[in-house]
């Protein structure tokens, strides 16, 4: 259960981090107060998970799927380059994580 916790932290991870652009510096309103309660559902789920998961195993899988989230969500949404290396960039951290999952 901690997982999917772990999971729905991630993914409002990547729903802040997108809001940060959306909210213009924090200028705009309703994308401001979109992320930060975003922010505040992501801590909060991470701090749940974190109570019977491994604290840098599960940070390290947080943070991967808000990069990855974001990343793909970058390109789509702000015409972010798609190149070989940015790809290939992202496959070697989440072999990391993978190997931090591992490992622990």
């Amino acid at each position: 259960m901690n997982w999917i916790i772990l999971l729905i932290a991630g993914l409002f991870e990547v729903v802040w981090a997108i809001g940060l652009k959306y909210s213009d510096g924090f200028s705009r309103f309703w994308p401001s107060l979109l992320t930060l309660i975003a922010m505040a559902i992501s801590f909060g789920l991470l701090s749940v998970a974190m109570k019977t998961l491994p604290a840098g195993t599960a940070y390290a899988v947080w943070v991967l799927i808000g990069l990855i989230g974001t990343a793909i969500l970058g390109m789509i949404l702000f015409n972010e380059p798609v190149t070989v290396l940015r790809i290939l960039s992202l496959l070697t951290i989440t072999l990391g994580v993978i190997g931090l999952k591992l490992s622990s």
